[in-house]
């Protein structure tokens, strides 16, 4: 099976438990103003592969894995591919290697249902809690992510849920309430990581010709980023 990925990294240990092997899938649905990535975003700018080769790169790290470790396979959206991204998933699981799926949660197929039964944990990216502000943000309604969440809940499917902290877009105790009230009904939410907004990718914007809306906005400081994660964490004692 065969299809487009943007890039590989090796021994990665942020995206999930252990050192990983991350794959980043090519095309996303979503247009976020603040996207590290934009050259993820059109399936025609992605290098086409095949399962038999990612799965030998793969196997050669196998040894650092340990107990935790795994493949996480992130984006652009790995869900624009279900077919290509079901092939790679049943090739892992053979091999017993561990998967993390890393989402935005637009897309809810039978094809997207049928992969997550092949992964041991779904990371999914919350842009925000509120429709009008997600729409602004992304360019698309928050609806299609509350339908994949709360299918993933239903499902008892293991979650770790992040979010980019955006200084006067989703930086305030209110909305660290939104965020715990949106995930608390939930059980199988394992984790909710705050994650700092910083412009390191604008100058991809630049080279495709694109302009950054962001321009000028100051990054979250790391007292902030703490100040809020604790404030989350007291909404969500069971999680402690």
């Amino acid at each position: 099976m065969k299809g487009y990925i943007h890039s590989i990294e090796t021994l990665g240990a942020l995206d999930g438990p252990g050192l990983r092997v991350v794959v980043f899938f090519q095309g996303c649905p979503m247009r976020c103003k603040y996207c590290q990535n934009p050259d993820t975003w059109l399936m025609k700018d992605g290098i086409l592969t095949d399962t038999k080769t990612l799965i030998k790169k793969i196997e050669n790290y196998k040894p650092y894995f340990g107990l935790l470790g795994g493949v996480t396979v992130s984006g652009g959206e790995p869900f624009m591919q279900t077919k290509f991204l079901m092939s790679l998933l049943k090739s892992l699981e053979k091999r017993k290697i561990k998967t993390v799926i890393d989402t935005c949660g637009y897309y809810l197929s039978l094809t997207v249902k049928n992969c997550l039964k092949y992964t041991d944990l779904v990371l999914l990216d919350i842009k925000h809690t509120v429709d009008a502000k997600h729409k602004k943000l992304t360019g698309k309604p928050l609806s299609n992510m509350l339908k994949f969440f709360n299918y993933c809940c239903s499902q008892r499917k293991k979650i770790w849920i992040r979010q980019v902290i955006i200084p006067g877009i989703n930086d305030t105790k209110k909305d660290m309430q939104q965020l715990a009230s949106f995930v608390k009904n939930c059980k199988t939410v394992q984790k909710v990581e705050l994650l700092p907004y910083h412009s390191m990718g604008k100058w991809k914007w630049k080279k495709l010709g694109k302009k950054y809306s962001f321009r000028g906005k100051k990054e979250p400081t790391p007292e902030k980023i703490r100040e809020l994660q604790a404030f989350l964490s007291g909404e969500l004692k069971y999680l402690n």
